[in-house]
């Protein structure tokens, strides 16, 4: 999701995920071997900089607006009215379990990234003809033949509940100074979220760095992968020899996660190797136990914008949407999209 591009283009996620070789999964590692060697630091800190929280929303409904997406299982596109394209990203990108609060501020952050595509005719990444995958490259999105298969007895019961959060933010979108937001989201973060240019190039004023602590009860919180040492240097086409220190941090983001490694001269970003390694965040460290590399993770997904478990957690506490939202995206507004999408309505 990028314009801010998306986080790879389809093609080249497709390409990855035919390379590169899941690790072995060891939660918590289980060798016989004691810590020979770990990632060091050496970094200088960043600062970081809060924003305001402004007050504004305006509820309208969505208009007869279709959404052009692409189908990655049957390759083909449907065009999907924006209301069930909504039912359908909601229900595919957060649990149905999660607090209304939290789906509803899910429901508005999905309008919105789509609203600015349709808008901007923003097409990366998509198939020709279509404006969006069903892929998290842009937003997951399941059917309603989809959600009747998975949820069974249980369908109407859950479709009405995210049909509530859908039709809570009816018309609503995120705007900074006017302009629709780039809507990043990701799955919980590791007490902090990311600056947007600490991840990506762009510097977004919105995407600012915030503390996010509800996501520590996240079960996607802490996570290991083990490599072979051989594996691990191929991936990251370095050497890291038999000393006690693997490479080292010399630099770290606002939000707490690595910046960049020092592999005795060769430097990689923490996004670089998080990449490579397919790794669940770039908050990482390591440790060699006989053979292999031991990989710890913090937080699951790039950190930009709003945390999905975060989210959750500010419900539980008894926050509505709008101050979800607002904590996550730094000095926006819920704006009426009634114009907006009236005039893609009538481009028709």
């Amino acid at each position: 999701m990028k314009k801010i591009k998306p986080l790879i283009v389809l093609g080249s996620l497709l390409i990855a995920l035919t390379l590169i070789i899941p690790a072995v999964l060891v939660l918590p590692f289980s060798g016989e071997h004691r810590a020979s060697g770990k990632l060091g630091e050496d970094i200088i800190k960043k600062a970081g900089s809060p924003a305001k929280e402004t007050q504004a929303a305006v509820s309208a409904a969505d208009p007869a607006v279709e959404v052009a997406v692409f189908r990655s299982a049957k390759s083909k596109i449907e065009n999907v009215p924006l209301e069930d394209y909504l039912v359908g990203v909601v229900a595919a990108e957060m649990p149905v379990e999660f607090k209304e609060e939290a789906l509803k501020a899910q429901a508005l952050t999905a309008r919105t990234y789509i609203v600015k595509r349709l808008l901007t005719k923003d097409t990366l990444g998509a198939p020709k003809g279509s404006q969006v995958t069903d892929t998290p490259i842009h937003q997951a999105y399941k059917s309603d033949d989809q959600l009747k298969k998975d949820w069974g007895a249980k369908y109407d019961e859950k479709r009405k509940k995210i049909l509530a959060a859908v039709r809570a933010t009816s018309g609503q979108v995120l705007t900074y100074k006017g302009e629709v937001i780039q809507a990043q989201f990701f799955s919980t973060s590791n007490g902090y979220t990311e600056n947007s240019e600490d991840y990506w190039s762009g510097t977004y004023p919105y995407l600012r760095s915030v503390s996010s602590p509800w996501d520590k009860s996240s079960p996607k919180f802490n996570f290991q992968k083990v490599f072979s040492i051989k594996d691990f240097e191929t991936r990251l086409g370095v050497k890291i020899g038999s000393g006690g220190t693997l490479g080292k941090v010399v630099e770290k983001t606002t939000g707490k996660r690595v910046g960049k490694v020092d592999f005795n001269g060769k430097v990689l970003t923490g996004k670089e190797i998080r990449e490579k390694l397919d790794l669940r965040s770039s908050d990482f460290a390591w440790e060699r136990k006989g053979n292999n590399i031991v990989i710890t993770t913090k937080g699951f997904g790039h950190g930009v914008g709003m945390s999905q478990y975060g989210a959750n957690g500010m419900a539980a506490e008894g926050a509505d949407y709008k101050k979800i939202v607002k904590h996550y995206y730094q000095g926006v507004e819920i704006t009426s999209a009634e114009t907006m999408l009236a005039t893609l309505t009538a481009q028709k």
